[in-house]
């Protein structure tokens, strides 16, 4: 074991499934939302097997046409507003949160989810530890938010850590050229993430300030050196 100072000044975290357990309600609604925009209905012996593979091919297994991706955001974006109540922050992630505010790091959000949505989930205390949004991101376009908000901020892309939940994400962050922390508690499942060998593979929220603050990492936690 070693310890390692975590050089990086701003953390870019992802939302659904990273910060807010959102995989329920998108189980629930999603065959609902197959039915509206005449797509493959996920049979309940599926879930598990598709938690492992990408969002494209996901999109490729549910036959989804393309052209259809905008309008089926739109819609998700508009049911998730509605059930606003019904979305919670995992444990652990406002203590964790809070931590690296206290600590000095800026924290941003890069969401395909819209920032109305987030900050009603977050509340009003989480949501100000939080310098920059850039929400609606497509599904697709989240290096360019990553881009973005690194400019926004002043700190170069060697000095951001993204942090989420799918293949997607970690795609985004290597286009952008930062580096990325997988979450083991998401949409995507812990096995298909570590294959990808990311920075860091949080197995619980309060990895995530033990690893940036310094504490002793175990082998193998940075899968990619800087």
């Amino acid at each position: 074991m070693r310890a390692s100072v975590i050089p990086y000044r701003l953390i870019i975290f992802d939302f659904d499934g990273t910060l807010a357990d959102t995989f329920p309600w998108f189980a629930n609604v999603l065959n609902g939302i197959a039915d509206r925009y005449r797509f493959r209905r996920v049979a309940e012996d599926e879930v598990e097997t598709l938690r492992g593979q990408s969002a494209r091919h996901l999109i490729s297994h549910l036959r989804v046409a393309r052209w259809k991706l905008p309008f089926i955001a739109r819609h998700m974006r508009r049911l998730a507003a509605q059930d606003s109540d019904r979305v919670t922050l995992f444990p652990g992630i406002e203590d964790m949160l809070r931590e690296l505010r206290q600590h000095g790091f800026l924290l941003a959000i890069v969401s395909s989810n819209t920032e109305s949505n987030v900050r009603q989930a977050l509340g009003s205390e989480i949501a100000a530890q939080f310098t920059h949004f850039a929400c609606g991101a497509g599904l697709f376009g989240k290096a360019t938010k990553f881009r973005q908000l690194a400019k926004r901020a002043g700190i170069e892309h060697e000095d951001c850590l993204c942090i989420g939940d799918e293949i997607r994400d970690f795609e985004a962050a290597s286009e952008a050229g930062m580096a990325f922390g997988a979450v083991a508690w998401g949409f995507t499942s812990a096995d298909a993430l570590q294959i990808l060998h990311p920075a860091f593979m949080f197995s619980q929220p309060a990895d995530i300030g033990a690893h940036l603050l310094g504490a002793t990492v175990q082998p193998g936690t940075e899968a990619v050196a800087r």
